[in-house]
């Protein structure tokens, strides 16, 4: 599967599984500056800042490797710049990482929550 497929098909099955854990997608592919936010969901008063990473096999690591701090510099600016553009005060915020693991059969999914 091409890398650009299997990442946005990692980022619809993370979007649903947030939804059935009971978040509110406000946000998908949030573009801020130079970076991006994969999906931005609510939950009560949480906003959670979710990076996906999917992965049909191990051998380039696991997904939240992949979410180094210089990825996470990133993410939390563009985070900044979307907290400035909407009104949530009062929200507390959270930064995710969303693991989806596809291989032949199978999917898993799971979700690492305060990862950075």
């Amino acid at each position: 599967m091409l890398k650009k497929a299997l990442g946005a098909k990692g980022e619809r099955l993370a979007a649903d599984f947030l939804s059935r854990q009971g978040y509110e997608i406000i946000a998908k592919n949030f573009r801020y500056e130079r970076g991006e936010i994969d999906i931005i969901a609510k939950k009560g008063e949480l906003i959670s800042f979710c990076e996906v990473k999917t992965r049909t096999s191990s051998a380039y690591g696991s997904g939240e490797d992949a979410v180094n701090s210089r990825k996470q510099k990133q993410i939390r600016k563009v985070a900044e710049g979307f907290i400035s553009e909407r009104a949530f005060a009062g929200y507390d915020f959270r930064f995710d990482v969303v693991v989806v693991e596809v291989r032949r059969n199978e999917t898993k999914i799971r979700m690492i929550e305060n990862a950075f």
